[in-house]
């Protein structure tokens, strides 16, 4: 096996027997195979497209199969044998019907006549000829820009996805996944064909998070300032973790006047901003904290426990009895729920024992995204004018297991009081807690939502550069960036694509960018990896 699309890639240059986030060389092998058949699909897909045919369901397995790849999605090898046999069946489907239209499908030997073996093993087999460093490139720098734009094409999906659930999608999108995906199997790209491509990446998956943006807010509201306590009341539990707020209204309703209280974990935490989804008075509050402690965190955990999507650890065996998934994420061995049915997750919690007293632990805010902002941007907008307010850090992006990532809550510790910290993802985890006070009434830990909301930090950069008349880089504004997987490469993406420039990036640089690919970030963005607090706080105020 080899793989590097995610930052704890081993020794900082990739796992090669077995994946950090513990993968195992079958199951890499089996994903690998399930993206080559997705390259063959979307040429299918994309010489489809010249001709007027476009295929919906053909547009959505696509982005599901290719969701199924994210690091910690699905480690279950029967599913992923399923979805290859399905790509696959679906592309010979398709191509018939571009045929019939008059277009144009001999791409000669590659992804596009692809034969799956028959047996588990025969696949296996046959990935070993396919994976990251097969594709055709003319050299390092070339395979470097082709596996960060299928990076950054998952995270994509990834967002594209949990918008389609609520009803929100766009043509654009997909066309933009099948070109980029055959793009990675083309042998005739050079550099100035796919650094356009990884921008447009970026660009696209702008319009996935704003299409996510609109679904959650149409469907649920607005996020307002929300207390969240961190404690947890006497009596049956259901612990929900992920990112889907479709799965979390379902168990909601579903799990309402049955006696059993409904807490957040992680990426969830923004939920409880949401009136829709508030207005529920058996959803109380947040458990656990970083995503490092996340295994002891659902081992004490006493009742079910839902996972949505991905951002966890390889279940343990200690808690894998009460653990449901739903969506795409599979383990083997763990209970997945093919539908929004959540009546053996109520049943799990009430045989239970659930929790025996309350805790009143501390509480924190969230449901800060854009209009909450906004809603008092003329305070803002002031303070800074009297110099009440310096500067603002965007502190956000994943968590992980690394002890350097102690840099974000350090930090955060370290700016100064005249400074706001804007916030999102999982990273925040790291800080969320810590008591920062405010500035003329404006918090000073402002958690602008989950990573997604991304979308929300970038409307609040642009109406603040427009209420000052000066563009986003010239604003009081710094970025530092801490990423995990590969929707953090999409968002990066997205950023660069906007033109943002002096992003700070940890803990480590991707070991999928080589120097000659990092020399142009530096050179056109500026991009530019942590140091020190200290150092970086000094070189940003001065």
């Amino acid at each position: 096996m080899f793989c590097y699309q995610c930052e704890q890639a081993a020794k900082g240059e990739g796992c090669t027997v077995l994946g950090v986030c513990g993968k195992n060389a079958e199951v890499a092998a089996l994903q690998d195979l399930l993206i080559y058949s997705l390259q063959g699909l979307s040429q299918v897909a994309a010489a489809g497209r010249k001709v007027g045919v476009s295929d919906r369901d053909v547009n959505v397995f696509t982005l599901e199969a290719a969701f199924s790849t994210l690091t910690n999605v699905d480690f279950d090898p029967d599913r992923l044998v399923q979805l290859i046999r399905q790509s696959v069946a679906i592309r010979e489907q398709l191509q018939e019907k571009v045929l019939k239209a008059g277009g144009k499908v001999d791409f000669g030997a590659g992804p596009a006549t692809f034969k799956p073996e028959a047996t588990q093993a025969g696949l296996v087999k046959q990935a070993e000829a396919v994976g990251l460093k097969s594709y055709p490139a003319a050299d390092a720098d070339i395979l470097a820009l082709k596996h960060t734009l299928l990076f950054g094409i998952k995270g994509v999906c990834a967002y594209a996805d949990h918008a389609r659930l609520l009803g929100q999608e766009d043509d654009k999108v997909y066309a933009f996944i099948h070109e980029g995906l055959a793009a990675t199997a083309a042998k005739d790209l050079g550099l100035n064909d796919l650094l356009p491509l990884v921008l447009k990446c970026g660009e696209i998956n702008l319009r996935a998070m704003e299409l996510l943006d609109a679904a959650n807010t149409g469907r649920y509201g607005h996020p307002a300032p929300t207390q969240v306590p961190l404690g947890h009341k006497k009596g049956k539990a259901i612990l929900v973790s992920g990112h889907d707020l479709l799965d979390l209204e379902e168990i909601l309703k579903q799990s309402e006047g049955k006696g059993i209280n409904v807490y957040t974990h992680g990426e969830m935490l923004p939920t409880h901003g949401y009136p829709g989804l508030k207005k529920y008075p058996h959803f109380y509050g947040h458990y656990g904290t970083a995503w490092q402690n996340q295994a002891k965190e659902f081992a004490q955990f006493p009742g079910a426990i839902v996972m949505t999507t991905n951002c966890i650890q390889r279940p343990q065996e200690s808690y894998a009895p009460n653990l449901f998934t739903r969506g795409l994420v599979g383990w083997p061995g763990i209970t997945h729920l093919p539908d929004l049915n959540f009546k053996a997750v109520i049943e799990k919690a009430l045989a239970l024992p659930g929790f025996s007293e309350d805790s009143n632990g501390k509480s924190v805010m969230t449901g800060f995204a854009r209009n909450a902002v906004l809603g008092v941007a003329g305070a803002v907008i002031e303070a800074v004018k009297n110099k009440q307010l310096r500067h603002f850090f965007l502190v956000g992006g994943c968590d992980g297991a690394k002890p350097t990532r102690n840099y974000y809550t350090e930090f955060v510790e370290k700016v100064p009081k005249d400074c706001v910290v804007l916030t999102l993802a999982c990273g925040k985890f790291r800080f969320f807690d810590k008591e920062m006070g405010d500035i003329g009434g404006i918090p000073r830990l402002l958690d602008v939502g989950q990573c997604n909301d991304a979308y929300s930090a970038v409307q609040i950069a642009v109406a603040l550069a427009n209420a000052f008349g000066v563009g986003v880089n010239d604003l009081p504004l710094s970025i530092i960036c801490s990423w995990y997987e590969q929707k953090a490469v999409a968002i990066l993406l997205t950023l660069l694509y906007l033109g943002i420039k002096n992003i700070r990036l940890g803990p480590s640089l991707p070991a999928f960018i080589t120097p000659n690919v990092l020399d142009v970030l530096v050179k056109n963005f500026d991009l530019k990896p942590i140091s020190t607090p200290d150092a970086d706080l000094k070189a940003i105020l001065g």
